[in-house]
Order: C-alpha cells, then sequence, then structure tokens
C-alpha cells in the first residue's frame, strides 16, 4: 500500500494496474492445489507438448508426469511419509525436477542445496531438515558420504550425463573424470536402483496436502547473514507462478525458457521452472553454465524467454556469434538478483531492436522470503532505473526501517510486501521468523525485505540499497558478516573485514582485509590455512576471492570498521 497526495491508500485495484499488459488478471483465484496437481492439470491440457530439453533428449508432458508418479512409488518404498524432508543436491538436471515433484506428490518436503555447498553447509541443511533420504549429483557425493558414513540415512547418486542423449553421454564420460561410488555399501545406491525399488511397491502413493502446507526450503542469509531454511508452501509458490506467468503472458506450448538460474534459489526454481511447466512451456536445462557460451546457448536453443542475473545481458551484446543472428524468437528479457542498470536496458533494448526483437528488459524484484519475484516492469510502460510494479494481490509498502510506520511517495524507505507469495517462516527459527514477519492492526502480515526502496506517484517502485551488508556475485547473495565469522576461526586472525570487490562479470567478488595478531607471523601460511578453513565451512561461490593482509583496518569516529572506506579503495582501482 501506498499513499496518493491526499493520503488515501492504494489498493491492488489502482491505479497500478492500468500498466497491466492487456487480458491480464487485476485479481488471481488461487486453487488449492499442490505443487505437482497444478503441473498435472498442464500435462492434461497438453499431454504432447515438450516438458523439458536436455543435452538432445526431450521428453513430453505425459511422460514427465509418468517419471514422477514412478519416482514417487520409488520414494514410497524407501519410506518417505508425508511432512519428512527429503534432500535435493543437484544442479539443473531432469532427475532433480522429477523428484521435486514426486517429492511433492507423496507429500514430502524438499530440501534443495546447493551442489557447491561446503560440506559444513551440507551437514547442517540436512540435520535441520530431518532428512533421512538424500540425493546428490555426483560431483557432490564425496562430501555427503563423509557427512553420512556410518548413519542410517539413504543416499541416492545421479549423474549429470545419465538423462544425456547417447552420443553427448559418450563425449561427456570421455572427457569428465568419473566420481568413485561404491553401491555395494549399504545405503548406497544409484538413480536407477532407486526407480527400481518403485517397481515392487503397490501401495498409495498420491498424498493430498494442503495449500498451505509446506512444500519446499530453500536457503538464504535472513536478517544476521547466517544461512536461513525458508520454508515456502504450496500455496506460496503457486501464487507466485500465476503472479509472474500472468504478467510474463502470452506464454504456453511450443514456447521455451533457457532454464540457467539454478534450481536451488527461488528464482530459478519458481520462474525458470515450475513458472513454464504450469504454462506449457519447455524448459530448456542448463546444469553447468558458463558465461562466455551465453550467446552459443541462445544461437542453439533459441529461446522465447531470456531469464537471468543482469550481468548476463553484457555478454549477450558483446558475443560476437550473435552479431548476424536473427533473434525475433526472443519474446522477453526478464531479470532478477541484482538492479539493472539504466544504461545497460538501454543498450540491451536497442540491440534487440536491432536484431529484429521486440523483447525489451523487464526488471524484477523479488527474494527467496516471498518465493521469488514479486514485482515486474510491464512491457507498455516502462519506467526508467524502477524494478517494476508489484504483482497481483501482492502489496507493497515502503517504511521508516524496521517498523511498518510508511513514509511518504518518493521517500527512501524500508520495502515491505504482503501477500499469498510472503513464506510460511524460517525453519527451526522463530526469533528470526518474528524478526521479519510482522502484523500490522489489521491482522496482515508484512514482510521486512532489509531492502531500501521508494515508490512514486503511479506505484513503481524503486530500489536503493540494502539495510544489511551484502554482496551480490554472480546473482547470489553474499554475507559478509558471515564470512568474516568463519575467517575469524583462525587463533592467528586479529580483525577480518569483507567487502564486495568489482568484477568483471560477477558484478561483485569477496574480498577479506585481515589483521594478524602478530607481525612477525608467515603471511602466506596463514593465507594458505585461512583458505582451507572457508573451503570447509563455506560454499565454493561465497569464499573470498581475494585475501589481503594490512597492519590495520580503517575506523570511522565511533571506532567500528569502516568497511565502506575499503569499498572506495577497491572501486578507486578499477
Amino acid at each position: 500500500m501506498i499513499k496518493l497526495k491526499k493520503q488515501q491508500n492504494l489498493s491492488i485495484n489502482a491505479p497500478w494496474t492500468e500498466f497491466y499488459d492487456e487480458g491480464v488478471p487485476k485479481s488471481i483465484n488461487y486453487p488449492d492445489k499442490m505443487l505437482w496437481e497444478m503441473v498435472n492439470e498442464s500435462a492434461n491440457r497438453n499431454p504432447s507438448s515438450l516438458a523439458y530439453e536436455y543435452y538432445g533428449s526431450s521428453i513430453t508432458f505425459k511422460r514427465l508426469i509418468y517419471e514422477i508418479e514412478e519416482s514417487a512409488r520409488s520414494l514410497k518404498a524407501f519410506g518417505v511419509k508425508e511432512g519428512d524432508g527429503v534432500t535435493i543436491i543437484s544442479p539443473n538436471m531432469p532427475q532433480a525436477i522429477v523428484l521435486f515433484y514426486a517429492i511433492n506428490m507423496v507429500g514430502g518436503v524438499s530440501n534443495m542445496v546447493h551442489p557447491l555447498s561446503a560440506e559444513k553447509e551440507i551437514e547442517h541443511y540436512i540435520n535441520i531438515s530431518n532428512s533421512k533420504l538424500v540425493f546428490t549429483v555426483d560431483i557432490a557425493y564425496p562430501k555427503v558420504y563423509n557427512i553420512l558414513k556410518g548413519t542410517s540415512v539413504k543416499v541416492v547418486v545421479m549423474s549429470v550425463s545419465e538423462k544425456m542423449n547417447r552420443v553427448t553421454r559418450l563425449a561427456y564420460n570421455l572427457t569428465q573424470k568419473k566420481v568413485k561410488v561404491n553401491y555395494d555399501e549399504e545405503n548406497i545406491f544409484s538413480f536407477s536402483n532407486f526407480i527400481d525399488f518403485g517397481y515392487m511397491f503397490d501401495g498409495k502413493y498420491k498424498v493430498k496436502r494442503k495449500a498451505s502446507d509446506p512444500a519446499v526450503i530453500l536457503y538464504s542469509g535472513g536478517t544476521t547473514g547466517e544461512s536461513k531454511g525458508i520454508v515456502l508452501s504450496n500455496n506460496n509458490f503457486n501464487a507466485a507462478t500465476l503472479q509472474t506467468g500472468s504478467m510474463i503472458m502470452p506464454a504456453g506450448p511450443g514456447d521455451t525458457v533457457l532454464t540457467i538460474m539454478p534450481i536451488f534459489h527461488a528464482f530459478g526454481l519458481d520462474v525458470c521452472v515450475h513458472t513454464p511447466l504450469v504454462y506449457g512451456v519447455k524448459c530448456t536445462l542448463i546444469p553447468v553454465f558458463n558465461y562466455k557460451a551465453f550467446g552459443r546457448l541462445i544461437k542453439q536453443y533459441k529461446p522465447n524467454f531470456i531469464v537471468g542475473v543482469p550481468t548476463l545481458l553484457d555478454n549477450m551484446i558483446n558475443d560476437p556469434i550473435l552479431n548476424d543472428i536473427d533473434l525475433s524468437f526472443v519474446k522477453d528479457i526478464i531479470t532478477g538478483g541484482d538492479t539493472v542498470n539504466p544504461e545497460l536496458k538501454k543498450k540491451v533494448d536497442f540491440f534487440m531492436k536491432e536484431h529484429n526483437s521486440m523483447a525489451t528488459v523487464r526488471p524484477g524484484y523479488g527474494l527467496t522470503e516471498g518465493a521469488g519475484a514479486s514485482a515486474l516492469l510491464p512491457r507498455k510502460v516502462q519506467m526508467e532505473g524502477s524494478i517494476g510494479v508489484p504483482c497481483q494481490d501482492c502489496f507493497y509498502k515502503i517504511t521508516k526501517p524496521g517498523t511498518l510506520e510508511e513514509v511518504p511517495l518518493n521517500e527512501v524507505g524500508e520495502i515491505c510486501i504482503s501477500g499469498p507469495n510472503v513464506m510460511i517462516g524460517y525453519l527451526n527459527d522463530e526469533e528470526e521468523t518474528k524478526k521479519v514477519l510482522e502484523k500490522d492492526k489489521k491482522g496482515k502480515v508484512w514482510l521486512h525485505t532489509g531492502d531500501l526502496g521508494r515508490m512514486d506517484e503511479k506505484g513503481f517502485v524503486y530500489f536503493a540499497q540494502r539495510l544489511k551488508r551484502v554482496i551480490i556475485s554472480n546473482g547470489y547473495n553474499l554475507y559478509p558478516s558471515h564470512i568474516e565469522s568463519i575467517i575469524r576461526k583462525h587463533p592467528l586472525v586479529n580483525e577480518v573485514c569483507v567487502i564486495g570487490k568489482p568484477h568483471p562479470y560477477k558484478n561483485e567478488v569477496a574480498k577479506a582485509f585481515i589483521t594478524l595478531v602478530s607481525n612477525d607471523i608467515n603471511k602466506e601460511k596463514v593465507i594458505k590455512e585461512i583458505k582451507k578453513l572457508t573451503s570447509e565451512y563455506l560454499a565454493k561461490y561465497s569464499q573470498p576471492y581475494e585475501y589481503e593482509v594490512v597492519e590495520s583496518l580503517p575506523r570511522t569516529n565511533l571506532g567500528k570498521i569502516a568497511y565502506k572506506e575499503l569499498e572506495k579503495r577497491e572501486s578507486a582501482k578499477k
């Protein structure tokens, strides 16, 4: 909600809905359905349409539902019960997509984990989700094995090459180092073994749960920077899908989306997988993404919808492989995970026009606690620098930070969101949940995003900055305070400050400035030990890109470490 000049409250039906495209509903009727039921309805409408494509292989929606049911029977054979957590440690590959819906079908909760997470992180994620069954891509298996050996937790190992077509699989297996897995060990299974167990199960495997029941756990930094499990219900995810899907329409059978954003993040799982499948759109699954190959992927797969972080766009317009390509097949370009520089948007919009596409860059805004995107720039009215207007049934208001007291129009304050897409809460963390979810006097629940922004008279939202220290690297949120807490574990570290250092295509990377307890210490040896320490506790993408030992750290007038001064110094080196 925002206020007009006469201090009238704005409802979702006015005034910003005038900027929606024709045919976009002003409000949505959210069905009491589970995630798999929404995809099943899509399959019933479009049984012969392709659901996904993966390195030369593809399956129809009818086949997708068959494979989901096949995996659901196996899950029941493995003892998965209603409400159980099941961990998936996987990039964007078919087995993980099928499992996500199969777990939902049997009433379980999918616990989505980044394969590059550190061993200690994976252990934490498995423990807090109380998972008794773990599916892992083979490259992450050694870490999972170290964590779970000697326990009763069952592990199913999946290969990236398993669902490729025969020729591509052969080439992949010849060039990639194979991970050794001893399937003779108790509780270790291959994915094909897992499927075979389902053929012996003849009981009931479809469990009906409410839309309000938990469906998925994703991970983000919460308010402290320490990783929090974000619990999203069926309805949270379905609502986000129906909201953003209708804003992106028209889209349907025959259309394709390039699914490069990872499924262990809300943006990738919702906008790049669940939304396309619900609307009958084919997902082109890319498990391992190379920024330099982005142009080649566009040329090869000809996606109708490009979804990704802003840094992708700079690569796209500067890739010579697209110089003479007709891009008229591109209908929409949706960005999230970071703000889009207005100048970059102008360049990309011009590039697309020059290549016969009507698509323009449409920034969105959202966060994992809101199941992904909750605002999107309309097609027909594009205000420069805006992150869009709120999606249907999603209310925004700008408040004095930490309160629900609204500030005047065009004044910067904290962005607060209310709607059916807002999470249930943080897993096993009532205290953190209370910090970010607050009820107003009318009983409406608002999510404190921790981001600052403003809203204009027309309802367009503009991002300003983040309240909490955060580094956006390659679309991932890195939390300096958490990285610092890991580095401080080293006994020879006196003080540490982690900042975001500019990077040509990752936007920012983490850099750690460290003071030691003595000047007589072997710096190279300590840095080597710190790198080993961070590799044990932090995902690879969270580990500092650079370390620098300094004699002292700059201070503010209050004696705090002046991290902004360090940021200025690094920016000046560009």
